[in-house]
């Protein structure tokens, strides 16, 4: 029989990193490559090396990469550095801030700027920018200074930062309280039947990709946290729908997960499968155009539109509002291009 242990480091100078409980249906993997599926920017070569130096932990116990992992196995990883992310540090980056006053903020971020520090994304983030211009921004509960809320990195477009403690306290009941106002614009794949609807399904961890979210249905309802969303098609554009989201919950992926859950994955959606051609011919010219599509739009299609909530200190309402980004209009004026030749 195999020794899948080894020598027991002092636990106590070790720092937790990262933790998970294996699923009750999971079936024998090893662990290395077990957590290549749950650990974001993870090669199979860093995994086993954290395994070799006694990072890696089940039931508090040190494991080598091939041990195999079982049902409701506890896994640590840990490491003698404070997580990366703890460690804020301000840059010099610049943002583009739409208002400001002495309580908040409101920023449109660009696609491919990540709003908070996290594994593999050290730098460059919303919150180094932010820290380098502002000192004192009040933390949330995830100890993130001035984030109410987040939006995907490769997602562009706005989000409202808290200056102060009472601003921090107000926005962040509005977003759970959901009387705040959030519509996303999209691009994705097929045509959206219903000139309207609503999407409703709880939201959670995928159960064999941690990557990702999905929906749990009816015989699952235990499981993930209720969310819905209202669409509109806004263009038919063919084998693609330009489409309004409307969030009345903020959760993880929400917009992705819906559109996907419902036959209709974002259009260059890698992590949800969106980057391959999911509807239209199988003629080499149609291919063609839609890989000049995804150079366009190296990104999911989706946008951060409009913004509105009750102003912390006045009770004013107010609403933001922003253009489409230059690559996401690139690719609608393509999609347009394509349907009017289609139709001539």
């Amino acid at each position: 029989m195999e020794d899948y242990t080894q020598q027991l480091p002092d636990e106590d100078n070790l720092y937790e990193h990262f933790a998970f409980t294996v699923d009750k249906g999971q079936t024998p993997l090893r662990i290395d490559k077990y957590l290549m599926n749950f650990v974001e920017n993870a090669t199979r070569n860093k995994i086993q090396a954290a395994a070799k130096n006694g990072s890696v932990f089940v039931n508090d116990v040190p494991v080598k990469s091939n041990y195999k992992v079982k049902p409701n196995d506890k896994i640590r990883v840990l490491f003698a550095h404070p997580p990366h992310e703890n460690l804020l540090v301000g840059e010099d980056i610049p943002i583009d801030v739409v208002y400001e006053d002495d309580e908040l903020l409101v920023v449109n971020k660009p696609a491919g700027m990540v709003v908070h520090p996290g594994h593999g994304n050290y730098s460059g983030t919303l919150i180094n920018a932010l820290i380098h211009i502002f000192d004192n921004l009040p933390n949330n509960s995830s100890e993130r200074p001035g984030l109410v809320h987040r939006i995907d990195k490769d997602t562009s477009g706005l989000l409202v930062v808290a200056k102060t403690e009472q601003a921090m306290t107000h926005l962040s009941l509005q977003f759970a309280e959901k009387s705040s106002e959030r519509e996303y614009v999209a691009i994705v794949w097929g045509n959206v039947e219903e000139d309207e609807g609503t999407i409703q399904g709880n939201i959670g961890r995928h159960p064999k990709n941690r990557l990702q979210n999905t929906v749990f249905l009816d015989d699952e309802a235990d499981k993930g946290k209720p969310a819905v969303t209202h669409y509109k098609v806004l263009e038919r554009l063919g084998y693609v729908t330009l489409v309004s989201c409307k969030l009345e919950t903020g959760r993880t992926h929400q917009i992705r997960v819906h559109m996907k859950h419902i036959g209709h994955t974002l259009f260059n959606d890698e992590r949800y499968g969106g980057e391959k051609i999911l509807k239209g011919t199988t003629f080499t010219k149609y291919k063609q155009f839609v890989e000049n599509c995804f150079k366009a739009l190296p990104r999911q299609a989706l946008h951060a539109k409009t913004l509105g909530f009750k102003h912390p200190k006045t009770g004013e309402f107010l609403k933001f509002d922003t253009v489409i980004p230059e690559d996401m209009q690139l690719c609608i004026e393509k999609w347009r291009g394509y349907t009017k030749h289609q139709e001539l």
